[in-house]
């Protein structure tokens, strides 16, 4: 089991903080403040850590998607048919992502005023479909050990 999630963490984590880099240069803000405020959600001081609050920021991340990727393989493992369709379950999952942090998480934490902005819920339904729970699919369905059917 660990060896899928190590996979799909370090894979889509990578995709999607690239793409989280991108957007923030595209809307003229800097990358390290952008990772402090990933950094800042669990630890709210680390806005004023310079680079090592960035550092935390990429750690907390990986973490985030480790958690995701984790939750993932053991709902496959658990129920393999999933993988069966693999596009419905990855729009499945990717939806549900979405709004568990999206809808969730972030406005919990940072007060964000719901609904988000039309460009937020584009962009982020894209990382959360195609960079995130697509790439679970791929690599599940690659690399997961199932049991016999």
């Amino acid at each position: 089991m660990l060896k899928p999630i190590a996979i799909a963490t370090a894979i889509s984590g990578t995709l999607d903080i690239l793409f989280a880099m991108i957007l923030t240069l595209m809307f003229g803000r800097q990358i390290a403040a952008m990772l402090r405020t990933v950094a800042s959600g669990p630890f709210p001081v680390a806005t004023d850590w310079g680079g090592g609050g960035a550092l935390l920021g990429l750690l907390v991340h990986f973490t985030l998607m480790a958690i995701m990727a984790t939750i993932f393989m053991l709902v496959v493992r658990a129920r393999p048919v999933l993988l069966d369709t693999p596009w419905a379950t990855a729009f499945a999952f990717g939806v549900v992502s979405y709004f568990v942090m999206n809808w969730a998480v972030v406005p919990l934490r940072f007060h964000t005023p719901l609904p988000p902005k039309t460009i937020s819920i584009v962009t982020q339904l894209f990382a959360h479909l195609v960079l995130v729970s697509a790439v679970f699919v791929v690599v599940a369905r690659r690399t997961l050990e199932l049991p016999p059917a």
